[in-house]
């Protein structure tokens, strides 16, 4: 699995909670980090407004990349 580095910026409240909610799920904060992104993504895959954005999004770049194919 290839992995890419990031640098996340919280609130102080926000670190201190997310750090509590690992330590009780017995998880690094990286690993919680990363659950959490995985429960957004399905969400937002099941979401059908999202996918329809998704969908406009992806033609609108077909266009574009379509005309820079021609130039």
């Amino acid at each position: 699995m290839d992995t890419k580095a990031m640098t996340l910026r919280l609130s102080a409240d926000q670190a201190e909670a997310l750090e509590k909610v690992a330590e009780v799920d017995g998880v690094s904060v990286s690993e919680a980090i990363r659950q959490a992104i995985e429960e957004h993504i399905a969400a937002r895959a099941a979401d059908a407004e999202f996918r329809a954005r998704l969908a406009a999004s992806m033609e609108r770049n077909k266009r574009i990349l379509d005309r820079l194919s021609k130039a």
